[in-house]
């Protein structure tokens, strides 16, 4: 994560004796079915046709653990299952991937929450009980069936780093063996345990020094990333091979385009590549985003975009502070989650972190807090928490409107599915179109002011609308009646700064079904599973 983008917080207090029960404090109503009437747009119905050439694979959704688990570790065992429900069942969102912060110790880091425990106590020896927030939530995704798991670094231990520490230096170049069989340990490790961890990422954002000690990194250059890529992968092929490594993880869309050449291309390096990722703060134009697809065709990888965060408008330009739980945020992911897909032809959406407590404000001492637009906090979470948890003991969970944004994709584009591109949707409207074992599936973002009319021809002679969900300023992953169908095209209305997902099957093929749960989070207390087959907690019910 780019280090500029987290503001440096103040060290967490020792923990005060906390509530065992939690609540769940949502923005508007909850995942219930809408009674909303259709808009009335006012315009003429855009005709979009949706290609029957397949552009990409994708291969999953998620959102990452850094560095929400080391507070959460303080929180009720009930709480903790309720942020792995929400993040990981099918009565949450249901990501399709995870990352697990392998920690190097935090060495030097001047914010004791950035710090995570390393697993190694010296060369060869661990101590497996550390890191007891990050191993948990890495516990629930795998007992959860997360399709993938990514196990990603930003320093490796300090005896290995020029700098002695787990921020500004770099990988010695004696150390990188040494540093190739620490990886390949935690990770066979951890599948004795029965958890996989399916791919490696063995550096972030290798072109900063992090020399402000602001959180963990380490500098790679170009010269040395074949280097750390050929070692872990022939570690990782002789002792966990169906581990696969994810690189470089390069912060601006401009220096991968530019620095993976300059490494991939080594000899015997890219056979150890199972996709090529990148982190997206520059903020690139559509133009620069559509380099991206030619890379992944000239090294035969797919590329994933694998961490943003932190933008203050729809259109955003740049990062920088902001607390946005409203629609308006949740657009701001939405069409940056569209764009990598579809303009970038990104395999894998990846957002910064799953839960926050950057929130620029105590709810604790503000009934208006959670819900307010502030410049003090950082849209970096999906779920916020109580910075002041440790002094006042509030465990409640603050729940924003990119949380059901994800969802809108997460739940619905599962791994595997094919997208299809779409042309001619109306200027402000976003179609992403996608197949999966004869059901298609329409993610539509409506950036606009005003309601839009489209009707959307699908590439087969005949379908049928099985379920619809929508998120807005006034609905939450909330199940919507079906869209008219006639001879393969539905006619979709969709409301003002909204995003809506439509499933369809084919006719004559396999239906699968979707249902929405009778049950609705209000604003208050809520029940905490006690287990992870417990009560369905306000979601909807998708196909795997």
């Amino acid at each position: 994560m780019f280090s500029t983008c987290k503001p440096l917080l103040r060290p967490v207090a020792a923990a005060a004796a906390l509530a065992t029960a939690t609540a769940v404090a949502l923005l508007n109503v909850g995942l219930g079915t809408s009674a909303s009437a259709a808009p009335d747009t006012g315009t003429a119905t855009t005709v979009a046709q949706v290609s029957s050439t397949p552009a990409q694979t994708i291969q999953n959704i998620g959102a990452s653990g850094a560095w929400w688990v080391n507070d959460l570790t303080h929180f009720s065992t009930a709480t903790q299952q309720r942020v792995a429900e929400l993040l990981f069942s099918s009565n949450g969102i249901q990501l399709s991937a995870y990352r697990y912060n392998i920690g190097g110790g935090g060495v030097g880091v001047r914010a004791g929450e950035r710090a995570p425990q390393s697993l190694l106590v010296s060369p060869g020896r661990y101590d497996w009980n550390r890191d007891p927030g990050g191993t948990a939530f890495l516990r629930y995704a795998s007992r959860y069936g997360v399709p993938d798991i990514v196990g990603f670094v930003n320093s490796a231990p300090a005896v290995w780093t020029t700098s002695g520490k787990s921020c500004g230096g770099s990988l010695k170049s004696d150390s990188v063996q040494a540093y190739a069989t620490y990886l390949a340990d935690i990770v066979t490790h951890f599948d004795s345990e029965g958890v996989k961890i399916n791919y490696v990422s063995p550096m972030n954002e290798p072109a900063v020094s992090f020399s402000a000690c602001n959180q963990e990194g380490m500098r790679v250059d170009p010269g040395q990333r074949d280097d750390i890529v050929r070692a872990v992968g022939r570690t990782l092929a002789s002792r966990a091979p169906s581990t696969r490594i994810s690189a470089d993880e390069s912060d601006h869309v401009s220096r991968f385009l530019s620095q993976v050449p300059q490494w991939i291309g080594q000899p015997g390096t890219s056979q150890y590549v199972a996709n090529l990722a990148h982190h997206t703060y520059d903020f690139p134009n559509d133009s620069t985003l559509a380099q991206i697809p030619s890379m992944a065709k000239r090294y035969g990888k797919p590329t994933w975009a694998s961490e943003i965060c932190c933008m203050t408008s729809i259109n955003a330009t740049g990062y920088g502070a902001q607390y946005d739980p409203t629609i308006t945020g949740a657009l701001s992911m939405a069409n940056i989650m569209y764009r990598d897909f579809a303009v970038s032809g990104d395999s894998a959406f990846h957002w910064w972190t799953a839960l926050s407590k950057v929130m620029g404000c105590s709810p604790g001492s503000s009934s208006s807090c959670a819900t307010t637009i502030n410049s003090k906090g950082y849209n970096d979470g999906l779920i916020y928490y109580d910075p002041d948890y440790a002094h006042d003991g509030n465990q409640n969970l603050y729940i924003t409107k990119r949380f059901y944004a994800l969802g809108q994709y997460s739940k619905f584009v599962r791994p595997g599915s094919v997208r299809y591109p779409v042309s001619g949707a109306p200027s402000g409207v976003q179609i992403m179109a996608t197949s999966l074992g004869g059901t298609w599936t329409l993610v539509v973002n409506n950036l606009n002011d005003s309601a839009q009319a489209v009707n959307v021809r699908l590439p087969v002679g005949s379908v049928s609308a099985s379920s619809a969900y929508r998120t807005s300023a006034g609905e939450n992953l909330s199940a919507i009646g079906v869209p008219p169908v006639s001879a393969g095209t539905a006619s979709l209305n969709l409301p003002a700064r909204s995003i809506t997902t439509y499933v369809f099957n084919a006719n004559g093929a396999a239906h699968t079904t979707a249902s929405a749960s009778a049950t609705t989070l209000s604003s208050g207390p809520a029940a905490v599973p006690g287990q992870l087959s417990g009560r369905r907690a306000a979601a909807v019910g998708l196909p795997e």
